[in-house]
């Protein structure tokens, strides 16, 4: 299966919901205000947020405006391209060259762990020496968890007990990663809310303290969200970039959720790309966020 065949069928739902919702406004007609009030509204519903489905319709009307269209599908050609260029262009996201460290953050349920197991078996794959720093010492159960997607993906992974200081966790899994001579560590951060202030304080610490190492460390920090939030995910990432600056956004379980539509919304209110989408539990459903083939994904036009 191809990676725009993966991209649909985890959007399955959600592009369901969307396409026949703007399947129901009339069949034929002209971009005019009537027909862009209407589709601000049914993208809203489609749990894409207010402000982008705003963005979304201004761009249709300065690439459409007084034109017909032949039918629905026609507008949403139209809507997928304007979805692509309100994403922009792909980004790459990790350099090749120098020890790279990459904090992930979220909240607990978001799929973090799992997430983990499932980087460090792409890249891996792809010939990275990685290694995963085991710093949510608060759930033995995490702990022992990360351990076993790290066995499947054939990787080390650095521990300690179960309530030790996950700073200093985080500050041994780089020194380990620097001995090994590795090319990436991935540090799996306790989740945490992101209205808990003093979680929140706990986050700085650890990324104060690995960056003791090498003022540059961590280059990264990616927020897992879980695509069932929808709009909640919007102010999740808005949060948790107030506290470690995001360089990145991996969606999980948009495998059997209706909300996917809030990805747009993500890329567009946090300014912060989105690099993978998780669409299933098996270690290789993480795929690279394409921009294309995620809009054209999310406005396929159904069966009829």
């Amino acid at each position: 299966m191809n990676l725009f065949s993966r991209i649909r069928e985890g959007l399955g739902r959600t592009s369901d919901a969307l396409v026949r919702s703007l399947k129901g406004m009339v069949g034929t007609g002209r971009i005019d205000e009537a027909t862009l009030e209407d589709l601000v509204e049914r993208l809203v519903r489609a749990d894409v947020g207010i402000e982008t489905a705003e963005d979304l319709v201004e761009r249709l009307r300065k690439r459409a405006w007084g034109r017909a269209y032949r039918d629905s599908d026609e507008l949403l050609d139209w809507l997928a391209d304007c979805a692509v260029d309100l994403l922009g262009p792909s980004e790459p996201f990790l350099p090749s060259s120098g020890l790279q460290v990459v904090a992930i953050v979220g909240v607990n349920g978001a799929g973090k762990t799992t997430t983990i197991g499932k980087l460090a078996h792409r890249l891996r794959s792809q010939g990275r020496k990685v290694l995963v720093g085991a710093c949510d010492t608060f759930r033995a159960a995490a702990v022992d968890q990360l351990e076993e997607w790290c066995r499947r993906a054939d990787v080390p992974c650095v521990r300690q007990k179960p309530g030790a200081d996950p700073a200093a966790v985080a500050y041994d899994a780089v020194a380990a990663a620097m001995v090994r001579g590795c090319d990436v560590v991935l540090l799996d951060t306790a989740g945490r809310l992101q209205n808990r202030a003093d979680l929140m304080a706990e986050l700085a610490k650890i990324l104060k303290v690995v960056a003791k190492h090498d003022a540059s460390y961590p280059q990264h920090v990616w927020l897992v969200l879980d695509g069932n939030t929808g709009q909640n995910a919007v102010s999740q990432a808005k949060l948790f970039h107030e506290t470690a600056p995001l360089t990145g956004l991996v969606v999980t379980k948009l495998d059997g959720t209706a909300k996917g539509g809030a990805v747009l919304s993500l890329r567009k209110v946090v300014q912060t790309p989105v690099l993978f989408l998780g669409l299933g539990e098996k270690i290789d459903d993480l795929v690279p966020f394409q921009p294309r083939e995620y809009a054209r994904a999310l406005f396929e036009r159904s069966e009829p």
